[in-house]
Formats: C-alpha cells, sequence, structure tokens
C-alpha cells in the first residue's frame, strides 16, 4: 500500500505542477482545481483514486506536497507551470540549505542557484532535509545560503504551506558548502 501511496503522490505532483492537461484538466491562476473534478478527471484517465486518498495525501505522506481548501486542492510548491501561490514574503531564517550532487556543483559556483524549469529555487530549513533532496541525484552535497545577508540585500523570500522557502535565484556569493565537521 506503501508504494500505491508514493506513486499516487507522485503522479498528482506532475499533473498539478508541471502538466494538468495530461488528464485533461485546468488550474485557476492560484493552481488550484476542485476535488471532485480532479477525481472524475483522474477516473476518466485510468488513475481512479477516492477522497480518503486524497486527504490522506494531503495530510501529509513524505513531502507535504498538497494543499486543501474549500473543497479544492493545489500543489503547494514546485511548479513548472506558471501558478500564483500568492506567497507574502518574509524574512528567512540567517540560513537555509540546498541539496545537490557534485556533477553540478561547477556550474552552481558560476551561475548560483537558478530555479531551471521551476518558478523558484528550493531551500530548506535544516541541512539533513537538504541532504535527502541531494540524495535523490546521488551522493548528496550541501550547500548553506546566507539567506539573512540576501534578504538584507533585497532578495525576496517565501515560504510555502509545507514549510519548503523559495526566492528567484541565489548568486554564488551568498553560497558555502556545509561541513558536517
Amino acid at each position: 500500500m506503501r508504494t500505491n501511496i508514493v506513486a499516487t503522490s507522485r503522479f498528482l505532483s506532475y499533473v498539478l505542477r508541471h502538466r494538468p492537461d495530461t488528464i485533461g484538466v485546468d488550474l485557476d491562476e492560484g493552481g488550484w482545481i476542485a476535488i471532485e473534478t480532479l477525481l472524475a478527471a483522474l477516473a476518466r484517465h485510468g488513475r481512479p483514486i477516492t477522497r480518503d486518498v486524497i486527504n490522506q495525501l494531503a495530510a501529509g505522506t513524505d513531502k507535504q506536497r498538497f494543499e486543501i481548501k474549500n473543497d479544492r486542492i493545489r500543489a503547494a510548491q514546485g511548479h513548472s507551470i506558471q501558478v500564483d501561490l500568492r506567497l507574502t514574503p518574509v524574512a528567512p531564517p540567517p540560513l537555509l540549505y540546498h541539496g545537490t550532487v557534485e556533477r553540478y556543483l561547477a556550474r552552481i559556483r558560476q551561475e548560483g542557484l537558478q530555479p531551471r524549469g521551476r518558478t523558484h529555487v528550493h531551500l530548506s530549513t535544516d541541512p539533513q532535509t537538504a541532504a535527502a533532496v541531494g540524495t535523490r541525484r546521488g551522493h548528496p552535497i550541501v550547500l548553506i545560503v546566507d539567506a539573512d545577508g540576501m534578504h538584507r540585500h533585497g532578495f525576496t523570500f517565501y515560504q510555502a504551506a509545507n514549510g519548503v522557502w523559495l526566492t528567484n535565484h541565489v548568486p554564488p556569493q551568498w553560497l558555502d558548502t556545509f561541513s558536517s565537521s
């Protein structure tokens, strides 16, 4: 059952973050869709799930990827399509962290952290979470982001409903490599 929930969570993330058209739906400007509309579209496309599964996913699997409000659902963050999450800029903690792998370090040291196919750079509040993110692509390297310094120099930060910190770009001068020693 756990594998099925994880697979369902990943598929819903794909639909709600990147490709709602794969099941023939549109999201509103905030990334929301009525749960009943989503469930019907999933069933029509051979991926039927129940409202209980939606509630379980929104309550938080491993990543708390979803939000539910007024019988609507959306991805909390991580979009590659334009949506207005209506996040309010907030002052970040002094340090934030980003997980990556060795093969990206040279480019990151040159360009900084870029959103690439996403709308924002994603940052964590602790090195353990960042390391877990980096592990998805190999042996993780954790970067430290001087979020306080960036904020004092006019960079904007947001915090998504699931606790992930977002910003548009992290220039290389605001990065350091985390050392556990």
